[in-house]
């Protein structure tokens, strides 16, 4: 429990800014996981997931919600991921 009033205040700026960030959050990572099933089953518009999950993890980290760097590795995975699908089908 906090001990003062700048403490409890923060507490409560805390919670707001995480019920804010939840929704971009869960968006990113929804959008990651719908990619990485394009992938794995080799959908047609695979391409098309694959650019909107990059989309969404760059504004999700042009907010600051998620670190640039975090993003950039979800990023690279990813298209690793859909390069070696490319490769494989080429």
């Amino acid at each position: 429990m906090a001990n003062n009033k700048s403490a409890e205040k923060r507490i409560r700026i805390n919670e707001k800014k995480r019920a804010e960030n939840k929704p971009h959050r869960t968006a990113a990572r929804s959008a990651v996981r719908r990619a990485n099933e394009a992938i794995a089953d080799g959908a047609e518009d695979t391409l098309e997931t694959v650019v909107a999950a990059i989309s969404r993890l760059d504004r999700t980290a042009s907010k600051g919600i998620i670190h640039k760097n975090n993003a950039a590795r979800r990023k690279s995975r990813l298209m690793a991921k859909y390069n070696k699908l490319v490769a494989a089908s080429a």
